[in-house]
């Protein structure tokens, strides 16, 4: 398929399901965390403050397998492996970054729109 031939709007189109994974709240924030360089799993899971490992190991093996992180295993006592973002996750970083940017610079304004929202009983 070329390029052209993917469209999300179409319910068949399997960048849906890439959208749906990088949109995903636990892939923007280990993205963003490994953007730095790379990182073993406990720093990666200090840096993103509440994941849990399960969710951690599911979000970094759904990146591997699009090939966005990279898994690397030291052959050392005790074992070492860090995680890294390949060249097509390192593009993804600005991206990613910018919709962070947005949020946190509107998140005021968005908590008080939620709470005059929710006060009106209409």
């Amino acid at each position: 398929m070329t390029d052209e031939a993917f469209d999300p709007y179409h319910r068949a189109c399997p960048s849906r399901r890439l959208l749906n994974e990088i949109g995903e709240l636990w892939t923007v924030l280990v993205v963003g965390a490994l953007a730095e360089g790379p990182l073993r799993f406990k720093d990666v899971a200090a840096r993103v403050d509440g994941i849990s490992f399960k969710m951690l190991t599911q979000t970094l093996r759904t990146l591997e397998r699009d090939s966005l992180v990279t898994r690397t295993q030291y052959p050392e006592v005790p074992p070492r492996v860090e995680y890294e973002l390949t060249a097509t996750g390192r593009e993804l970083v600005a991206p990613l970054r910018a919709l962070e940017d947005w949020a946190t610079s509107h998140m005021a304004d968005i908590l008080a729109a939620r709470e005059r929202f929710d006060a009106d009983p209409a």
